[in-house]
């Protein structure tokens, strides 16, 4: 059977800027007939996100992530109907997700490593199973309960980095759902703050790009920040940093800002930012989403119970077609959407 599908085509370098050439479509074939325990899929969304920026080197810096290869296909989250089943608990027609989807229009898949959806859950919105209420979703909400020790009613103010992306514009929402009493949202476009203050309920947002943040942050948050949700590092953090109060906390999400940099995850602090972070006992823990899977489950059922609520206001930015697929990384990489990124591939 003849395939469409994108592999990485070169490397932007450790240092570089990825651009759409970075990737390939071409054709491709797969095997006409599929073996017991697989299930031919067809690919309806992939998920595009920022960690990919890591799996274009050679050396991911992570111990979890491992590279692309060159003219290897890409792969990363991605959801699909199932054509065609040897497997057990599968049948045609059912939809399936799965974190390490190739990057192509049809797929052989192993089906132990599928996980069933129930569309119902997200009033028919598959993608979101890529987004608010999946991994994405699980990074925001798993992050806040786990590393951001936020209670309610103890008056918290939370400050959200990054705050317009993916995660970032569930992570506030979430921190309110969870008690903070203020949340304070950080982006690069004076649309992307009107959006989390309008539409996501943040308490103010600022523009990063115009003014003095530090002056804006010490106005927004006159009792300093209890919990800063880290999704980009860099000089935006040092500022946040800066005016965190004793005994707070740091949820280490991203640091999206030294993604281009040939520098450790998660990069050190500036001296003088790690003086203040000691000073202050301010907790920075490296957080990843996948140590804490024994809680997916239940995780999941209360994002999508807040989104039928209404009560977690989801944005999406979906590219359709698969050749665009590299467009639309580099788009999300110079942070050139509001909330999650998907590419349609099929409908």
């Amino acid at each position: 059977m003849i395939i469409q599908r994108v592999v990485l085509n070169s490397r932007p370098g450790k240092n570089g800027v990825p651009v759409a050439e970075n990737f390939r479509l071409e054709q491709g074939t797969i095997a006409d007939t599929i073996q017991a325990g697989q299930v031919r899929v067809k690919t309806l969304y992939l998920s595009v996100d920022p960690y990919m920026r890591c799996r274009m080197n050679e050396d991911t810096g992570s111990d979890y992530l491992q590279p692309w290869q060159l003219s290897e296909v890409a792969d990363g989250g991605g959801i699909g109907v199932v054509e065609e089943s040897k497997h057990q608990n599968l049948a045609k027609g059912d939809f399936v997700t799965s974190f390490t989807w190739p990057w192509q229009t049809v797929a052989i898949l192993d089906g132990d490593l599928l996980q069933k959806l129930v569309p119902e859950l997200v009033s028919g919105r598959l993608s979101y199973f890529l987004g608010a209420a999946g991994i994405t979703g699980l990074t925001a909400l798993l992050g806040v309960r786990e590393k951001g020790h936020v209670a309610a009613g103890a008056n918290q103010t939370m400050v959200v980095s990054g705050a317009a992306g993916a995660c970032g514009s569930l992570a506030g929402q979430i921190g309110r759902l969870e008690g903070c009493s203020r949340v304070v949202g950080i982006a690069g476009t004076d649309e992307k703050c009107s959006i989390l203050v309008q539409e996501m309920g943040f308490d103010a947002a600022i523009n990063y790009k115009k003014g003095d943040v530090a002056k804006q942050l010490r106005e927004l948050c006159p009792g300093g920040v209890d919990v800063y949700f880290d999704n980009v590092g860099g000089d935006i953090s040092d500022t946040v940093i800066s005016q965190m109060n004793q005994n707070s906390h740091i949820i280490l999400c991203g640091q999206i800002s030294q993604y281009n940099k040939d520098v450790p995850y998660p990069p050190p602090l500036p001296p003088d930012t790690e003086k203040i972070q000691k000073e202050r006992n301010i907790t920075r823990e490296r957080f990843l989403v996948l140590n804490y899977m024994d809680k997916q489950e239940a995780s999941v059922l209360q994002l999508c119970q807040w989104i039928q609520e209404g009560k977690l206001k989801v944005r999406e930015t979906v590219v359709e077609g698969l050749a665009n697929i590299g467009a639309a990384f580099q788009s999300m990489m110079n942070g050139g959407n509001i909330g999650k990124q998907v590419v349609l591939v099929s409908k």
